[in-house]
C-alpha cells in the first residue's frame, strides 16, 4: 500500500512539474503576434511537454539536419565517403544567399572533402553547400524517402535553398512539427537513424554550430554542450518573419539529456523579440531539468 501511495505521489509531482513548465512557456508566448510551437522531450523518461507540437510549420535551414542524415546514410551504405573530394564550381556558389563557402572561395573551382562540406552545411548553415549535397544524393525526394523509411512523421521536403530564395511562398513547402523534430533528434541520438560513426560525426558537427547564438544556447551556461540546428527566414517586405527556429539536444551533467525544438512562425514581432522568446524558453526548460 505504501509503495502504491509513493508511486501515486511521484506521478502527481511529475505531472504538476510538467504543467508548471507548460504554464511558464505559455506565459512567455502570451500576446505575441506569432505562432509559437515548443516541444520538450526527456530522453530518460521519454516524457514530453509540447505547445502546438503537432502543428506543421516551415523548417527553413533546420531541414539541413534531415538532409545531412540522408547523406550520411549513403556514407553508411558505401555509396559515398567522408574523405571523397567534391568538386565545387564557381557556378555552384550562388550570390545573394548565405554561404561561408563562397565568402572563403569566391572563385570556386575547388575540391572539398565531403565531411568538410557537411560541416559547412550544418555548423555554418551554408545554403550553397546544402544544395550541392542535395544534388549529390538525388534531390529532395531522396531525403523524403529516407525519412519515411525511418518512421519520421509529419515531415515534408520539396524544394532546395535556391528555390526557397525565389519567393517566400516556396518556404512553406518544407515543413515539420516540433514533436517530429524531437523524436528524430532522440532516434538520431540513440543511433537508430545512421551508424555510430556517422552519429558521432554529425553530433560533433552540431556541437560546433556557430549560427543562432541568440537562440537555444543564449542563456545556458557555456559548459553545457548543445548539439543544435537553426533556421531563419528573415523578414519580408511586410515585416513578416515566416520562421525563426532552433532544434537541439541539450546534454546535462550526470548523463541527463533532452531534446528541445522551438519554431516561431508567421511572426509580426521584431527579430529581437523572436529570438528572445526562443532563448527565454530554453532557459526555463534548462532550469526545469536542472532541478529534477
Amino acid at each position: 500500500m505504501k509503495k502504491i501511495t509513493l508511486l501515486f505521489l511521484l506521478v502527481m509531482t511529475f505531472s504538476y512539474a510538467q504543467n508548471s513548465l507548460k504554464k511558464e512557456i505559455l506565459q512567455l508566448t502570451k500576446g505575441k503576434k506569432a505562432t509559437v510551437a515548443v516541444s520538450v522531450l526527456d530522453f530518460g523518461s521519454n516524457k514530453s511537454v509540447h505547445i502546438n507540437g503537432n502543428k506543421k510549420l516551415p523548417m527553413l535551414s533546420v531541414f539541413k539536419f534531415h538532409i545531412c542524415l540522408a547523406v550520411l546514410n549513403e556514407v553508411d551504405q558505401g555509396k559515398l565517403s567522408l574523405d571523397q573530394k567534391i568538386f565545387i564550381k564557381k557556378s555552384d556558389l550562388l550570390e545573394n544567399t548565405w554561404s561561408p563557402i563562397r565568402e572563403r572561395f569566391p572563385d570556386g573551382n575547388i575540391e572539398m572533402p565531403l565531411g568538410e562540406l557537411i560541416k559547412y552545411t550544418v555548423a555554418e548553415s551554408d545554403n550553397n553547400g546544402c544544395d550541392i549535397l542535395l544534388r549529390l544524393i538525388g534531390g529532395t525526394e531522396t531525403v523524403q524517402k529516407f525519412m519515411k523509411s525511418k518512421g519520421v512523421r509529419n515531415f515534408t521536403i520539396k524544394v532546395n535553398e535556391e528555390q526557397m530564395h525565389k519567393g517566400f511562398e516556396f518556404i512553406y513547402l518544407n515543413s515539420t512539427t516540433t514533436n517530429s523534430a524531437n523524436q528524430l533528434l532522440k532516434d538520431f541520438f540513440d543511433q537508430k537513424i545512421v551508424s555510430k560513426s556517422s552519429t558521432d560525426f554529425l553530433m560533433t558537427t552540431m556541437l560546433e554550430t556557430s549560427t543562432g547564438k541568440n537562440k537555444i544556447v543564449a542563456q545556458l551556461p557555456g559548459s553545457i554542450p548543445v548539439a543544435h540546428k537553426t533556421g531563419s527566414s528573415g523578414k519580408n517586405e511586410k515585416g513578416l518573419t515566416i520562421a525563426e527556429n532552433d532544434i537541439g539536444i541539450v546534454k546535462l551533467p550526470g548523463g541527463k539529456n533532452y531534446a528541445l525544438s522551438i519554431f516561431v512562425s508567421d511572426s509580426m514581432e521584431s527579430a529581437e523579440t523572436n529570438t528572445n522568446m526562443i532563448a527565454d524558453i530554453s532557459k526555463i526548460v534548462f532550469d526545469y531539468f536542472s532541478k529534477k
